[in-house]
C-alpha cells in the first residue's frame, strides 16, 4: 500500500504577525540546519535531510571537537562550513536548528550551549544522562522560549503513525498487552561498553520500548520491574522490563547489546492485535491482524550506518513544522514525555544496578563461557 502522509503539522500559534487581507504571505525559506558531532548519526541525518526539498532544508554547517574531522565532514556532505567547536557553531547566525548527535554525556553541555544561544535544539535520545539532566534542559529550553525536542525517530515514521491511528480509532479495541525485544551484538562498540560515556543497553535501546508503551498505555505506569545482568565493565547489558498500568494493561520489553533479534513488537488489544515484525525503532512494515502493510523509506544518495536511516527525515520535517509554527516544543514529542522516560530509565537502571558517568552500584554480571 501507500505510505500515508507524513505527520500532521504542529498545531499552534504562529510567532510572526499573519498577513494582512491584501498582503500575500512570502513562502517560507528553507530550514537551515547546523550538525553537532561529525559521528555515524550525524552522517544519517545529513543524509536523511538530503530527501527533502533543499527549499525546505538545508545543512549549512558542521562543528566537531576535531576540525580535520569537522572538514572531512563538510566535504563528504557539502556543507559550507566547518567548525573546531562547538561554541563556533552555536554563533553561526545562519544557524536556526541545531541537532545534536554527540556521545550521550554531551548533550547535556551541547543542548545547554545552543539552546543559550537562541537555537532551536533537536537532540538524539536520550536526551540527556538521567532525568535531572533532562529536567536541566527542558527549564533551560522554557526559560530562553526556544524549541527543544528529543530524537525519537520512532514517532515520526509513517508506520507507527499508522498505528497509532489503528489506535485511536479503537481497531484494536482497548490495548491491553505491549511486548517488545530489541537487541545487537554492541558488544564491541566501545561508547555502549563504557560507563562513562553511559553506555549500556537501556540508554542506547531501552527508550524505544519505553516510548511505545507510554504512548500506547497511558504515560507512567504503576509500577515498573527490571530484571538483567550486567557486561563486566559494569554497565547493563541485557534487561526485561514489565511495566503495569493500571486497567489491567502491561507491557514486557526487552533490550540488550549482547545478542541480535530482529527487533519486533506487538500490541494487543480486545479487539484485534498489530505488530512490527521487525526495527521497532524505525518500522517500515506493520501486521494488522494478520494483514501486512508496507511504508518504504526513500533511498539515500550515500551508504548508511544503521537501518532505515533515511527515515530521520521525519522528526527533520515535524521540526521544521513546528518550528514555523512559532511552538517551542512537539505535540508529539512532548517535554514532558522525555522527562518521564528518563526517569523510568533512571529507575530501571537503578534496579539492575547499572553503573554510569554518576557511578551506581554493580550487580552481578552477565555469566560467560
Amino acid at each position: 500500500m501507500e505510505p500515508p502522509p507524513p505527520p500532521p503539522p504542529c498545531e499552534g500559534r504562529a510567532a510572526a504577525t499573519p498577513p494582512g487581507p491584501d498582503t500575500a504571505a512570502p513562502p517560507p525559506g528553507p530550514t537551515r540546519w547546523g550538525i553537532c558531532s561529525a559521528g555515524h548519526i550525524s552522517h544519517d541525518f545529513v543524509v536523511a535531510l538530503k530527501t527533502l526539498p533543499p527549499e525546505e532544508h538545508l545543512a549549512v554547517a558542521v562543528a566537531a571537537r576535531d576540525l580535520s574531522r569537522a572538514q572531512a565532514f563538510a566535504r563528504r556532505h557539502g556543507l559550507p562550513r566547518a567548525y573546531g567547536s562547538y561554541r563556533e557553531l552555536a554563533e553561526d547566525p545562519d544557524v536556526a536548528v541545531v541537532y545534536v548527535g554527540t556521545v550521550n554525556p554531551q548533550h547535556l553541555p551541547a543542548g545547554r550551549l545552543f539552546l543559550a544561544a537562541g537555537k532551536a535544539v533537536l537532540v538524539e535520545k536520550p536526551m540527556a544522562v538521567g532525568a535531572h539532566q533532562v529536567r536541566e534542559l527542558v527549564e533551560a529550553a522554557r526559560a530562553r522560549g526556544v524549541f527543544l525536542m528529543e530524537g525519537f525517530w520512532t514517532r515520526f515514521f509513517p508506520a507507527w503513525q499508522r498505528l497509532r491511528a489503528l489506535v485511536a480509532g479503537g481497531a484494536l479495541g482497548e490495548p491491553r498487552l505491549l511486548r517488545g525485544a530489541l537487541a545487537f551484538a554492541l558488544g564491541g562498540v566501545e561508547r555502549l561498553r563504557e560507563p562513562g560515556l553511559a553506555g549500556g543497553a537501556l540508554l542506547d535501546l531501552g527508550g524505544y520500548g519505553l516510548q511505545m508503551a507510554t504512548a500506547l498505555l497511558g504515560g507512567a505506569p504503576r509500577r515498573l520491574s527490571a530484571h538483567g545482568c550486567l557486561h563486566p565493565s559494569g554497565v547493563d547489558e541485557t534487561v526485561t522490563l514489565t511495566l503495569e498500568y493500571e486497567g489491567n494493561r502491561q507491557a514486557v520489553l526487552s533490550c540488550s547489546m549482547a545478542a541480535e533479534l530482529p527487533g519486533g513488537a506487538a500490541l494487543g488489544g480486545t479487539r484485534g492485535w498489530a505488530e512490527f515484525p521487525s526495527h521497532m525503532n524505525c518500522p517500515t512494515e506493520l501486521v494488522v491482524g494478520g494483514r501486512r502493510e508496507l511504508f518504504p523509506l526513500p533511498p539515500p544518495a550515500q551508504p548508511l550506518n544503521f537501518p532505515h536511516g533515511t527515515g530521520l527525515r521525519y522528526e527533520a520535517q515535524h521540526v521544521r513544522e513546528c518550528l514555523l509554527q512559532g511552538l517551542t516544543e512537539s505535540p508529539v514529542m512532548p517535554l514532558a514525555e522525555s522527562e518521564l522516560i528518563a526517569r523510568l530509565l533512571d529507575e530501571a537502571r537503578r534496579q539492575v544496578g547499572a553503573a554510569g558517568p554518576e557511578g551506581g552500584a554493580p550487580a552481578a554480571p552477565c555469566p560467560t563461557e
